[in-house]
């Protein structure tokens, strides 16, 4: 197969499905992961995809997103990293929120291996998440399901959603984000899902943002939060310098996790 009729594959794979990984279309293909990080370069430059960490998001990512099992696939060693670091924000006995989105779910993995879930009861408007937490042998963890409209990233959303949520109380709300722009916040394409998260975030006694450093490239529809509602944001140290002096100027906490190893499709 010729490049060019490899990049229309891409472009036709970004179009159904709205992100691509590199491995996966190295498998696909049956070339090289450097080949097809030349042709994603190669449709970078003529502006028809946007280059992410292991791969590739569709240019009309501000309006719509990567389907759940596409996103789970991306980035997965720097949301390890990010999980490992965000589990020593919950205490045994604690009453969270967890919102929907991929980094999240890997921090609820994470955390329902941790000494820290002991006792504690979720919040969540997830999916995967209840899902999660239901297929536990232990009954220690509690899951309290908002209810409402599924999206892209199997989320539950709108009013029915968020009127579950504010008849309650959480310690910690743990949120994903699809981008975060300097200096307004962070965002999401889906409008009714910014509510939501803005619902989850006024129950909270502290908010806490889960997010990897390809974020801050990305732009995207609805504001659901300032950098001064949040309390900490935890990414990887893959953000660069200038991005995190920005940050530390305007959010109350920037953690930045180690990544220890970096797989083949790192750039």
């Amino acid at each position: 197969m010729i490049s060019s009729q490899r990049q229309h594959l891409i472009l036709s794979r970004l179009r159904t499905r709205g992100a691509v990984r590199i491995t996966a279309l190295s498998k696909e293909l049956g070339v090289s992961a450097m080949t097809i990080r030349r042709d994603i370069a190669d449709l970078s430059d003529k502006g028809l995809l946007k280059r992410v960490h292991g791969g590739a998001v569709s240019t009309s990512a501000l309006l719509s997103e990567p389907l759940f099992s596409v996103k789970s696939q991306m980035d997965i060693g720097l949301k390890d990293a990010i999980a490992q670091e965000a589990i020593h924000y919950v205490a045994p006995g604690d009453v969270i929120a967890i919102g929907g989105g991929t980094t999240a779910y890997v921090f609820a993995q994470h955390l329902l291996e941790s000494q820290q879930s002991n006792g504690i009861t979720i919040l969540t408007n997830s999916i995967p998440v209840a899902e999660l937490v239901q297929a536990l042998e232990s009954k220690d963890v509690e899951v309290i399901v908002t209810g409402g409209v599924t999206t892209r990233s199997n989320s539950l959303v709108g009013p029915i959603a968020d009127k579950v949520v504010a008849s309650l109380r959480v310690n910690t709300v743990f949120l994903g984000t699809h981008s975060v722009s300097i200096p307004r916040g962070f965002l999401m394409p889906n409008s009714l899902e910014a509510a939501t998260d803005m619902a989850m975030m006024g129950i909270a006694d502290r908010t806490v943002i889960l997010t990897d450093h390809t974020k801050w490239s990305c732009t995207s529809l609805s504001l659901f939060a300032r950098f001064d509602q949040v309390d900490t944001v935890i990414t990887d140290d893959g953000l660069d310098h200038g991005s995190i002096a920005k940050t530390r100027d305007l959010v109350k906490e920037l953690v930045l996790a180690h990544q220890s190893e970096h797989t083949e499709e790192s750039e």
